[in-house]
């Protein structure tokens, strides 16, 4: 397994990515909602044509007009959740330094990582 969480190519990338996220939230000006489905989740990017199949239940739908929010809060619902299979997805998470994503775009000013989460259905 190779570990990228502490190359500064993998953090270079992931701030770049940022960076391309906040000319996406400027060019809008607000007028975007984001969107994150938490279904059939994988340890692989959705990019990826032959990624592993899902490793957790659905967690749900997530929708905020803040980018960063809904992103912090889909993380959040991974590290809380009761799912035997969030070991796989955090492990991936943290060898990639995942998380360096969102915090590179709050230090950008693409959003804020608090939130509140209502929910709006009842199981």
């Amino acid at each position: 397994m190779v570990l990228f969480q502490n190359l500064p190519e993998q953090d270079s990338f992931l701030e770049a990515m940022a960076d391309a996220a906040k000319s996406v939230v400027d060019y809008f000006k607000g007028n975007a909602v984001y969107i994150n489905v938490m279904k059939n989740i994988s340890i692989d990017c959705d990019c990826d044509a032959h990624a592993s199949a899902p490793c957790m239940q659905d967690i749900g739908i997530l929708a905020s007009l803040d980018p960063v929010a809904v992103d912090q809060a889909c993380l959040d619902l991974v590290y809380q959740s009761n799912d035997p299979g969030k070991d796989k997805l955090i492990e991936r998470i943290e060898s990639r330094h995942g998380v360096h994503t969102i915090e590179s775009a709050y230090d950008l000013g693409v959003g804020n990582r608090e939130y509140e989460l209502v929910q709006i259905d009842e199981k």
